[in-house]
């Protein structure tokens, strides 16, 4: 009995040792270890943001400094534009007599188409006050244009005193550092301290005591305006009547 279990030993070691000799060949090497994740990029830090300027600060009740001024008084008051409002008077006044001139013309020529109704046909009777008609839309047109010819030379002299008068204001407003500059009509109640003026009504007589206005021509009347249109011959012709101014 043993030197049966002897000789299976010596037979079975060998295969043993085969065995392990294979499965030490075939065993797989041990895996390598994993590659280490590369690290992520290092960003740049961010630019720092830049501060906003400062915001001037606002004015107040300590460095506020006001000033008011009464243009109508300026306009109404200063020599310029008593000057302006004699010229443009005297102005209205020469045409004031020259309408007057024409529209007594006119009526005299009515009175006489008038007189005239008994003894004209009523083509010529027609025709007469046709032409009369166009008379007296001349004239009106007259009127008008001298009215807006005397507006439009008041404006333009006292757009030059309010530019004077504005150069006054600033350089005053700039020798007591003003902040706001008011017009009186503008307020109901503020410090006459800070009324100017009588200061710029001053400095504004001297640096313009005279101002000639610029007279603007009025417009013709327009020679293209159609008469009215015949009227019936049966019919007894009416005389337009002048519009009085």
């Amino acid at each position: 009995m043993l030197q049966w279990y002897s000789h299976l030993a010596a037979l079975l070691l060998p295969l043993l040792c085969s065995l392990v000799g294979s499965a030490v060949a075939q065993a797989p090497s041990a895996p390598a270890p994993p590659a280490q994740a590369p690290a992520p990029p290092t960003q740049a830090p961010a630019p720092p943001t830049q501060a906003p300027p400062p915001t001037p600060p606002l004015p107040t009740a300590q460095n506020l400094t006001v000033m008011v001024v009464d243009v109508q008084a300026l306009l109404q008051n200063s020599k310029a534009a008593k000057m302006v409002r004699s010229q443009i008077e005297q102005k209205r006044g020469e045409y004031t007599k020259e309408i007057s001139h024409q529209e007594e013309s006119l009526r005299a020529e009515r009175d006489a188409l008038q007189r005239q109704q008994a003894s004209l046909s009523p083509e010529s009777l027609n025709q007469k006050g046709r032409d009369f008609q166009q008379k007296v839309n001349d004239l009106e047109r007259n009127v008008q244009g001298k009215r807006q010819a005397l507006e439009k030379s008041n404006g333009d002299a006292l757009q030059k005193i309010q530019e004077e008068m504005l150069k006054i204001i600033a350089d005053i407003a700039k020798q007591r550092k003003a902040n706001l500059v008011f017009q009186r009509t503008d307020l109901v109640l503020f410090d006459q301290a800070f009324d100017v003026t009588d200061e710029v009504l001053q400095k504004l007589d001297e640096q313009m005591p005279t101002l000639t206005v610029n007279f603007v021509a009025p417009v013709p009347p327009s020679a293209s305006a159609s008469p009215p249109a015949p009227a019936a011959a049966s019919s007894p012709a009416t005389t337009p009547k002048p519009k009085k101014k």
